[in-house]
């Protein structure tokens, strides 16, 4: 399956790590179906810190969206309201178990040059540390084909 990468500011990312946030909104959710997410926190902090687990997604409604995610939300209704604001459809990923990393990671690592405004799919279940080497044996891979 598909992950992405979210940048996230600091704030949430905190809340994502204690339990308190279990939704992630956005405006438009990516097409394909993800397992994780790898989280990016924004400055100050600019490296991916975490990755998420993803036990689902909703769309729709915002009141409705609202009132199903509000107790896990991390956030209050005037932030919501603010978010969505001149929508009437909401979205977000019901986030599982999450993994801290002891040290955190530039985007490179993924062969992502700039912290993604939305999000930007990358490689899953490619262990981080070995990501580049997967990398790396794709482009080989490639190479061999087009010498054949």
């Amino acid at each position: 399956m598909a992950a992405i990468i979210l940048s996230i500011k600091p704030e949430f990312v905190e809340k994502i790590i204690s339990g308190e946030k279990k939704f992630e909104y956005r405006r438009r959710l990516c097409k394909r179906e993800i397992d994780r997410i790898y989280i990016y926190s924004t400055a100050p902090v600019k490296q991916v810190v975490a990755e998420a687990e993803v036990t689902g997604r909703m769309e729709g409604d915002k009141e409705d969206i609202w009132r199903w995610t509000e107790k896990l939300s991390g956030i209050d209704r005037k932030y919501f309201d603010r978010y969505f604001e001149g929508r009437e459809c909401a979205g977000c990923y019901c986030l599982g178990a999450v993994k801290v990393y002891e040290t955190g990671f530039d985007l490179q690592r993924f062969g992502v040059l700039h912290a993604p405004q939305s999000y930007v799919y990358v490689v899953s279940g490619v262990p981080v540390q070995d990501l580049q080497n997967h990398e790396q044996e794709l482009s080989n891979d490639q190479n061999d084909s087009l010498q054949k």
